[in-house]
């Protein structure tokens, strides 16, 4: 389970990375960079296959944002994300968080002793906007649950 201080600090960066982008306006990663955006972060876009969202640029891969973002948001498929985390470690990128539907635990136990040993902190699984101050509605309610089951992080 992911820490709640690592949240924070991840929280706490505001020049971040979010890869997996999607072109969809409907999208929910599309929905939570947008949300980004709004409260005030610099967020870089990363998607191979889209050139701008909202009028912003997106980028090809995370080794083209400069200057390097201090955090990654990751939502891209399952399948691909120990090569990316791999590449931001490559970048130079501490922080990484993956997100998405395939469950909490989205890295490879290799990936994750890598990432652990090169000093990385990985966030898995949580929902962002859980964690973002003053978030309404279903996403409260969702930290909500999570904390009567006893699986909200600590």
């Amino acid at each position: 389970m992911a820490r709640l201080s690592d949240i924070q600090e991840f929280l706490s960066h505001k020049r971040i990375a979010i890869i997996g982008v999607s072109r969809s306006p409907k999208d929910f990663t599309r929905v939570l960079y947008d949300e980004f955006v709004r409260r005030g972060y610099e967020v870089e876009a990363v998607n191979p296959n889209l050139a701008e969202i909202n009028g912003r640029r997106c980028l090809a891969n995370i080794a083209d944002v400069k200057p390097c973002p201090e955090a990654v948001l990751l939502m891209t498929p399952v399948k691909a994300r120990d090569a990316i985390v791999r590449e931001c470690e490559a970048a130079g990128i501490r922080r990484v968080w993956t997100y998405g539907t395939g469950g909490r635990k989205t890295l490879s136990a290799e990936t994750l002793a890598a990432c652990q040993q090169s000093g990385m902190t990985i966030v898995e699984g949580e929902c962002p906007f859980m964690f973002l101050p003053n978030t309404e509605g279903i996403h409260r309610f969702h930290g909500f649950i999570l904390k009567i089951f006893g699986s909200y992080p600590a």
